[in-house]
């Protein structure tokens, strides 16, 4: 098969391990700076053209689309549908799981654990908005923030109301949570692909630090999931549309709760916790399902 890894670093762990994987497969993999694509939106025979030459057809498009690029990465994704490539995660998924704020509304409706949450725009009350999802400590996010950047605990309602607050004053959009103290600084990330968790790791803030994220000193560790975490994992990547994706939960008093679905996961950190070749769990999938016209747009809203 001919696949298309889209991705603006060549160099990066994930990118380097799709594309090693897929080869040692015996598949022509191809890496694609998503920012230098460019489309033909026509009637009849609509491309994709790469440095002055049109593309070739690709069985099938693996989009590593980096938070910044979303708009322009899903469009891009979105032509190589049109043009009957199948897409491992396709371009209305991507988009969904990219607004925090969306994420979350389509995973409540779908009776999906969650940490309670607020928002709003220009809120009469602020004290109201922290009292409604259960007062300080809470967790401040800014809804465009990655890799725990833009995510504030603040310890007080004063604190709260101060921070909210100043950030409001920026004009940015922002969500209130609940602080899921007995977490410990701990959160444990599902890897889901094609509708099954094929690895999970338990990462660990490091001291002093609530974010689990490994990009800000986290530890990573192999982790034994219970049904209910398991079973959440698949739900929230089920009701995402997502073939692909890292579901982020904490171990709640009531249960597990997912904090985030992301679409472009990093393969580095699971792949040594858990000493499993994902990327070749990947290529697998893709070999499995892919087909001509084959996209279809899955879960809602």
């Amino acid at each position: 098969m001919r696949i298309a890894i889209l991705s603006r670093g060549p160099e990066l762990y994930s990118t380097r391990r799709l594309k090693e994987a897929g080869e040692a497969r015996g598949h022509h993999v191809d890496i694609i700076d998503t920012l230098h694509c460019y489309m033909d939106i026509t009637r009849s025979r609509p491309t994709v053209r790469y440095h002055g030459e049109e593309l070739p057809y690709y069985d099938a498009v693996i989009p590593r689309i980096g938070a910044s690029i979303t708009f322009y990465g899903a469009a891009v994704v979105r032509q190589f549908e049109i043009m009957g490539t199948f897409c491992v995660n396709e371009s209305v998924a991507i988009s969904r799981s990219r607004d925090k704020l969306r994420s979350l509304q389509l995973l409540s409706r779908k009776d999906v654990g969650l940490p309670r949450t607020g928002f709003a725009c220009k809120p009469d009350n602020i004290k109201d908005l922290i009292k409604n999802v259960g007062g300080a400590p809470v967790v401040i996010k800014l809804l465009e923030g990655t890799q725990g950047i833009g995510v504030v605990l603040a310890e007080t309602n004063k604190a709260a109301e101060s921070i909210i607050e100043a950030f409001m004053g920026l004009k940015a959009n922002i969500l209130v949570q609940e602080f899921i103290k007995e977490a410990g600084g701990a959160d444990i990330r599902c890897l889901v692909v094609g509708g099954k968790v094929v690895a999970a790791m338990k990462r660990q803030g490091a001291d002093g630090e609530f974010r689990s994220n490994l990009h800000r000193g986290g530890s990573a560790t192999l982790v034994r999931l219970s049904k209910e975490e398991r079973a959440t994992a698949v739900n929230a990547a089920k009701v995402m549309g997502l073939n692909v994706c890292g579901v982020d939960i904490l171990q709640s008093k009531n249960g597990p709760v997912v904090m985030e679905v992301n679409s472009s996961p990093g393969l580095e950190g699971i792949e040594t916790a858990t000493n499993k070749d994902v990327a070749s769990m990947i290529f697998e999938f893709i070999e499995a399902k892919a087909r001509p016209n084959q996209t279809r747009t899955r879960g809602k809203g």
